[in-house]
């Protein structure tokens, strides 16, 4: 390490182990705690916040739902497509008449 990177760290590690104790100058806190809490409004907004979270993440993931079924049927058409494609390649050609068996279709 070089001389100036020493330096911080010893620095850092000084101020750090200093204890924390309090000012005794500073007087005694005079304000009741009733006024010091957040009370009903900070109850509201922090009620608010959870419920939007919890609606922001059920939409979510129905969207992300959403998105990874449209991602499977997309693979499944693209798959019948390709099998259809296969066998229209591999099949050999039909006659006019005939029906899937590769018979002719009886007439009445």
């Amino acid at each position: 390490m070089s001389a100036l990177g020493d330096a911080t760290l010893s620095v850092a590690v000084r101020l750090l182990a200093q204890p924390s104790t309090p000012d005794p100058t500073l007087p005694a806190s005079t304000v009741p705690d009733v006024d010091v809490t957040p009370g009903v409004w900070g109850f509201v907004a922090i009620a608010f916040v959870a419920v939007a979270t919890v609606l922001i993440i059920v939409d979510m993931t129905r969207r992300v739902r959403r998105t990874r079924y449209r991602g499977e049927v997309r693979e499944r058409i693209e798959a019948e497509r390709a099998d259809e494609a296969g066998s229209a390649t591999d099949a050999p050609p039909r006659a006019p008449g005939d029906d899937a068996s590769g018979g002719p279709v009886p007439r009445d």
